[in-house]
């Protein structure tokens, strides 16, 4: 059969049409997976029919997001109008979360923690611009090739101390044998860039303070916590220790592949070892709006709460794509009606949590979840929030955004990829490509298309033995997808390495047969 006549596998029309089906495979699925993308929520709607409503938007973005348990409080001038637990606390187990389940919340245990060094300073025990070294009398900060004695407490509350983010992943069962504090900073504590030079987040610089509070106080940093932030502040249910008392049992933890991790401590309590209820840390974000509560004022004056949310650096990395500031403790921004507001979250070993409040009109929200898939989860839930309230926006609501354009990316690489491998097969049907290994014409090329083939590879293999990795927690669901669209290039780069051009049979066609091809 000559090339006049033979049939055209791969005409202009029929390649039109592979496309539209692609497009459509395509739409469905993301189409399915954008089920819980945000609805307009109405500034005028009443409490009961946005908590109508989030009882069913939450469910579905719990099983979207695999998410076993969650618990919410949101806050109305300056009062708790709402909690609710959804989901499981342990799901071997079949146990429910309720309202009422001690939570690990992280590093919202710093915020707590600013409150307690700042209780110092209004005491005069404590000077925010004198040097860390001068009230440690029984530890000394580990050399470095920087200068401790520029470490101040100002630098330590506002993530500019030189400090380095600290030991992660390092967790200890409630009731085994765990170094102590100070163990465990002449370890972690040690200067890694110039202190006050720029934000630099740190479990460390926080870790520090708790011996900090120690040794002015001379107290327990659980005790002094106890007695002059958390019980006065109405955290009744909250505990920067262990007990084997908590009740209901304290839920199961669940990694970013659903497996469960149990209970564990660290041996630092300031910087994330905080256990509390949903309830207590919506107590907590009341405290900090004086207009509307007299308990913050129990512990501080107007004036010391409202240095705690004071931007204090600029922020840098990824941080400052949701926030504008840091202050002391909590995160700053600035909404897009001009109203600040305050926000921190943790996460942790299978857990994930959040608050955000608006000291202005006494409006907050808190989210604690047993997942580390949440992010997604708490962009959503947050930005219904900001819209409920009438605040168009909050920072975290950006994390949906990313969701969009990543979704859009990955259906260009879809038919970047499908184009691909249609021109490949038209290819080999047409004599244009032969079967043939590593030799022969091209080889230069072909052994670098298998380098890049390998580096792709590699990529998946490092990224899927990480312990933890930012883009599986922030983006769950799209990073399987894009995973999948790197092997599948990984894949195509090796097959035009397996069947390279043929150029002496391009040459042999006519020269409008050539062009054709």
């Amino acid at each position: 059969m000559n090339g006049k006549h033979r049939i055209q596998f791969f005409s202009p029309k029929r390649t039109s049409s592979y496309i539209n089906i692609l497009l459509l495979i395509w739409i469905l699925p993301v189409t399915f997976l954008s089920g819980c993308t945000n609805e307009k929520v109405d500034p005028e709607t009443t409490l009961e029919d946005f908590t109508s409503y989030m009882d069913k938007r939450i469910p579905a973005l719990m099983q979207e997001y695999e998410i076993p348990g969650a618990s919410i409080a949101i806050v109305r001038n300056g009062k708790v109008v709402w909690t609710h637990a959804y989901g499981f606390a342990n799901l071997e187990k079949g146990r429910k979360m309720t309202t009422d389940h001690y939570c690990r919340v992280e590093s919202i245990s710093k915020s707590v923690t600013a409150w307690g060094v700042m209780k110092l300073v209004e005491e005069g025990k404590i000077n925010l611009d004198r040097p860390l070294v001068d009230y440690l009398k029984s530890w000394k900060l580990p050399d470095s090739e920087y200068s401790e004695e520029k470490v101040t407490i100002r630098q330590l509350l506002s993530q500019q101390s030189g400090m380095p983010l600290g030991t992660i992943g390092v967790r200890y069962s409630p009731n085994a044998v765990i170094p102590s504090l100070k163990d465990h900073l002449s370890q972690d504590a040690v200067l890694f860039q110039e202190p006050g030079k720029s934000f630099s987040y740190s479990n460390t610089g926080f870790n520090l303070l708790e011996l900090l509070i120690e040794e002015v106080s001379g107290q327990d940093f659980e005790i002094y916590m106890k007695e002059n932030v958390l019980h006065p502040l109405d955290m009744r249910h909250s505990s920067f220790s262990w007990s084997d008392n908590f009740k209901p049992e304290v839920p199961n933890g669940y990694d970013s592949n659903g497996k469960p991790i149990p209970v564990y401590v660290y041996p630092d309590k300031a910087s994330g070892g905080l256990f509390a209820t949903v309830d207590d840390i919506a107590n907590f974000t009341i405290a900090g709006m004086p207009a509307f509560s007299q308990k913050g004022l129990e512990v501080l004056n107007a004036q010391s709460i409202e240095r705690l949310y004071t931007p204090a650096v600029e922020l840098s990395g990824y941080y400052q794509f949701v926030f504008d500031a840091y202050g002391f403790g909590h995160f700053i921004e600035t909404l897009p009606n001009g109203l600040k507001s305050v926000s921190n979250g943790g996460q942790g070993s299978g857990w994930m949590t959040h608050f955000q409040f608006v000291p202005q009109t006494g409006d907050g929200i808190v989210i604690l979840t047993n997942s580390q898939r949440s992010w997604p989860f708490f962009g959503y839930v947050l930005s219904d929030w900001a819209e409920w309230n009438g605040f168009r926006s909050v920072g975290m609501g950006k994390i949906v955004q990313g969701i969009r354009a990543l979704w859009i990316i990955i259906g260009v690489l879809l038919i970047l990829w499908a184009r691909k491998m249609q021109r490949l097969i038209k290819d080999i049907v047409s004599g244009n490509r032969k079967f043939c290994l590593l030799s022969g014409k091209q080889l230069v090329l072909r052994l670098a298309q298998f380098g890049s083939s390998l580096v792709l590879i590699l990529i998946v293999f490092w990224a899927y033995n990480q312990p933890y990795f930012f883009m599986f927690s922030v983006f769950p669901i799209i990073s399987n997808w894009l995973i999948a669209l790197i092997l599948l290039a990984a894949l195509i780069l090796f097959l035009f390495i397996l069947f390279p051009r043929d150029t002496d049979n391009i040459k042999s066609q006519s020269p409008d047969r050539a062009i054709k091809e």
